[in-house]
């Protein structure tokens, strides 16, 4: 899938992440979480697992957590990313 503009998804609400996606050269994951000594990697694997799934080849995307769920983040990437290769948004 080929990222044509920059995309948002989420809000900085608590149990919520904001997801900022773009087009980019190779897959680029920015992360900022209270959490993160804990969890980073696991955000990170989510993030990069749902870039794979939907075949992203170049992105730059950035996440900023604010305790959200596995199950959330995903969503959050996804509709980034369907958002941000849509011609007509």
């Amino acid at each position: 899938m080929k990222l044509i503009r920059k995309a948002v998804a989420g809000t900085l609400e608590s149990s919520d992440a904001l997801v900022e996606v773009g087009p980019g050269t190779g897959l680029d994951v920015e992360i900022e979480s209270a959490v993160m000594a804990q969890f980073g990697d696991a955000i990170e694997k989510c993030v990069r697992e749902v870039l794979t799934q939907f075949a992203v080849e170049g992105a730059a995307v950035r996440v900023t957590d604010r305790g959200a769920l596995d199950c959330t983040i995903r969503a959050r990437v996804e509709a980034a990313v369907k958002r941000a290769a849509k011609e007509d948004a």
